[in-house]
């Protein structure tokens, strides 16, 4: 395998109607997972799972999905419970975590990866709370010098009680991030007012070579570490929800940079990051055209690529 996820697996239940919801298995690196072996990557994923019936059918998912989980530990301890609904556009959450497996995560040693793995995803929900907090960030910090390392914040401020710790607590993820992927709600939340430009030039100045800003239906935008920006449209479609997009076009993200053999995005030029960030939001549209986190597999991306070209 090429590429982990390392964080939350949990239920997200979908609003379907007046206290009506259909279950899904979802987290966000959980659903990273997912839309990067779908996309055609050997993916694994790092966590812990509750024994319980919702972690019984995370999985039977992940296998499904093909995803390995040799680093998957197993735990009595509740499943987290998202309950998501559509508000103007976006996903709002609420969440039943306290006392959950994947929050109690912390395996003693902390994981090392084989040289196999490349690509390390990390960040939301399951950096809110201890252990899981502390044994992700040192697992990211002991693979950091052979892999490339994918930061997603994730921003869920129904479980950020403090905003200026989770800040003081963002510099150190920044710190071991290759590549930071955010998305404009996380910024608008973090630094409400501030130019996404002048953020990205902040992030980066902790080591980061690129920041990567997702805009929903306008697209993505790429802050390159040599101080260029690329920006590419996200093609039209018809929306079911969003939930899972911003995962998808992460998942897609990593699949795209194992098939170029990209080690160090700083070597990457402006047709590469055009055609990099194209993959990506096609990948996270056709999510968003189905109801649920549903990504979509590389037959049904490269179809929907080949008919727009």
């Amino acid at each position: 395998m090429e590429i982990i996820c390392l964080g939350e697996a949990l239920i997200d239940f979908k609003a379907v109607g007046e206290l009506a919801f259909q279950g899904y298995p979802g987290g966000s690196p959980f659903n990273v997972a997912v839309a990067a072996s779908r996309l055609g990557n050997r993916v694994g994923f790092a966590s812990q799972v509750s024994t319980d019936m919702f972690g019984t059918e995370i999985m039977h998912y992940m296998r499904e999905n093909g995803i390995e989980t040799d680093y998957v530990l197993r735990s009595d301890a509740p499943s987290t419970l998202a309950f998501v609904s559509e508000q103007g556009g976006d996903a709002h959450f609420s969440f039943f975590a306290d006392g959950a497996a994947d929050r109690l995560y912390d395996p003693i040693p902390r994981p090392e990866f084989p040289s196999s793995v490349r690509y390390l995803m990390f960040g939301s929900i399951s950096l809110l709370s201890e252990p899981a907090a502390t044994a992700i960030a040192e697992t990211v910090k002991g693979n950091k010098d052979r892999v490339m390392s994918i930061f997603d914040p994730n921003v869920r401020p129904a479980l950020i009680p403090d905003r200026q710790r989770y800040l003081e607590n963002l510099k150190a993820w920044l710190d071991l991030a290759s590549i930071v992927k955010t998305s404009v709600q996380d910024l608008d939340w973090l630094y409400p007012g501030r130019a996404v430009d002048t953020i990205s030039e902040e992030w980066m100045s902790h080591g980061s070579q690129a920041v990567i800003v997702t805009r929903g239906s306008e697209g993505a935008i790429l802050f390159h570490a040599d101080r260029s920006v690329h920006e590419v449209p996200s093609p039209r479609v018809s929306v079911a929800d969003t939930v899972g997009a911003g995962d998808t076009f992460t998942g897609a993200f990593m699949v795209a940079l194992a098939e170029r053999s990209i080690d160090d995005f700083r070597e990457v030029g402006e047709k590469e990051a055009q055609e990099l960030l194209s993959f990506s939001v096609t990948a996270a549209a056709l999510t968003c055209s189905r109801q649920g986190a549903d990504p979509p597999n590389r037959k049904e991306v490269d179809k929907f690529l080949s008919a727009v070209r």
